[in-house]
């Protein structure tokens, strides 16, 4: 087999079915992106699939910096429980109990 380079992989083209906010976290099969812009429902935009964010955490977790973390879609909010949520990445820095957020190094 051939392979033929295509693109550096840092943003991915996505097309949202609904609109979507620039910054929001959207679900990419078995892992994350993070729209980097606002993207039209039904129209090609890009989401960033590499990279450290801000995200919202769950609240009352503590997570270990490079812990293994995930998006709970109905929460909207990172976790350190995998089972029913989309693999993140890890965390990229420790997030206490009573923290808000959690920066989070994407899975490349």
């Amino acid at each position: 087999m051939r392979a033929v380079y295509f693109q550096r992989g840092e943003t991915l083209g996505y097309t949202p079915t609904e609109d979507t906010k620039a910054g929001q976290v959207v679900a990419l099969g078995t892992r994350i992106g993070v729209a980097a812009s606002d993207i039209p429902a039904n129209e090609l935009g890009n989401v960033h699939v590499v990279g450290v964010f801000s995200m919202a955490k769950a609240e009352g977790e503590e997570l270990a910096q490079g812990a293994a973390v995930y998006y709970d879609s109905v929460a909207e909010a990172i976790t350190a429980t995998a089972d029913g949520n989309t693999p993140a990445g890890y965390a990229a820095s420790p997030a206490a109990a009573t923290a808000a957020t959690v920066m989070v190094k994407l899975l490349g």
